[in-house]
């Protein structure tokens, strides 16, 4: 018996048969209003999927919207449990579920609700694609070479949790261990941290980013590593995610090293490229020569920075979209934060959870509708009906509140 969500009487549920997702017509999905802007951005974003799907399939698909609830929505609904489990429960249930930014109760609880999220799920693949919409502002001069799509491993690395503050007892224990075991020296006040980084979690997550780049028919997959100082955890990583490539798609992959020594530089016809680059470098590089990389497969804490860092390329993480994928179950999400001081103002831009949407209409290979959405998304960009974060970068804009963006686009896809 659930104790305040209540799923909708009509509907039915996303299942999984032999392997993949089974969508009805009608499917529930859950959402999470959010925290601070999250109530306007998800009011917003919902009447464009809705009307997307209304004109793509002219009634004969519905999404029939299931409440859940986190962050203070939920405190003040289950008594200061900013993180109820019938939430886990339902997202499980119903498999597929969308959020809006999340706020962190101060003062203990959870380090994040947005990892705590990932990690209760064991939702190990967070996934940003980042490309340019014309028209958008960029502090790049092309920005249209960036087409990328990372695949950042979400469940282990330093965000795992296991670290101990200076002056703890179990830091005490871990330092006599470390230095009269394992002759390890370190400063005698330095809190510490483990970065787990495992065979099974790499591999499953390099897995994933290969079989993306098959299906969308990409062509090449960069493994992202920190391998020259960090040999046995990023270096470690580097290695599995060769080793899946060889093993389980050696028939459609080739690595860079096999494209120079077999075929002097020219990729064969149905290859996917397998190569890698230092973590540091890979920044420079998807500044000066974007075009080179396709799909990013990367550790937990480079794929945190590189991500927001692809996403200033093209507009900044306000229009960026992201998902967190287990092998089936998927929460996709607004990637910035609640900004509550523009709490209820119908101010802010609704992008980035508008495109996460678009995201989970993909995801459910409703892709009609997706494709309405991403079509009127740059004319209405190019028009200069934005919001004010993209007005003051753009000359002679007109500066629309959040709900009159979304129905620029709803107009703009009924024209």
């Amino acid at each position: 018996m659930l104790q305040h969500i209540r799923l909708p009487e009509t509907g039915e549920k996303i299942t999984v048969e032999d392997g993949a997702l089974c969508v009805p017509k009608n499917p529930i999905i859950g959402y999470v209003e959010g925290d601070g802007i999250g109530p306007d951005i998800t009011r917003a974003s919902m009447r464009v999927w809705e009307a997307a799907v209304e004109l793509a399939y002219r009634g004969d698909r519905k999404i029939h919207w299931c409440e859940l609830y986190m962050g203070e929505k939920a405190g003040a609904l289950y008594d200061g449990n900013y993180f109820p489990d019938e939430t886990l429960e339902v997202i499980q249930d119903l498999t597929v579920a969308i959020k809006g930014p999340l706020s962190t109760p101060v003062g203990g609880g959870f380090r994040s609700l947005n990892v705590s999220l990932r990690q209760a799920l064991d939702l190990y693949a967070c996934i940003r694609p980042v490309r340019y919409f014309e028209g958008v502002p960029s502090p790049m001069r092309k920005p249209e070479e960036v087409d990328v799509v990372i695949f950042r491993e979400n469940t282990e690395d330093v965000y795992s949790g296991i670290e101990f503050p200076s002056g703890s007892s179990e830091n005490e224990k871990l330092a006599k261990f470390l230095r009269e075991e394992l002759d390890v020296n370190f400063e005698l006040d330095a809190g510490l941290g483990v970065k787990p980084v495992s065979a099974a979690r790499s591999k499953r997550l390099v897995r994933k980013a290969i079989q993306y780049a098959i299906d969308n028919q990409r062509r090449s997959v960069t493994l992202v590593h920190k391998g020259n100082i960090m040999k046995f955890t990023e270096g470690a990583f580097r290695a599995w995610g060769y080793e899946v490539a060889k093993e389980e798609f050696s028939d459609v992959t080739i690595t860079e090293d096999e494209v120079w020594d077999k075929f002097g530089g020219g990729i064969p016809e149905g290859k996917i490229v397998i190569k890698d680059r230092i973590a540091d470098i890979m920044f420079q590089l998807l500044q000066l020569r974007p075009s080179e990389f396709d799909v990013i497969a990367t550790t937990n804490l480079n794929g945190d920075y590189l991500s927001d860092a692809a996403a200033a390329e093209v507009g900044g993480i306000g229009i960026a979209p992201g998902a967190n994928i287990a092998d089936h179950v998927a929460v996709f999400e607004a990637t910035h934060g609640t900004a509550p001081k523009y709490s209820n103002l119908d101010k802010v831009n609704p992008s980035s959870l508008l495109l996460s949407g678009v995201m989970l209409l993909k995801y459910i290979q409703w892709t009609e509708a997706a494709e309405l959405i991403e079509n009127a998304y740059p004319n209405v960009i190019r028009k200069g009906r934005v919001t004010y974060d993209f007005a003051r970068l753009m000359n002679g804009a007109e500066i629309v509140s959040t709900s009159d963006f979304a129905s620029a686009i709803i107009d703009e896809m009924r024209s």
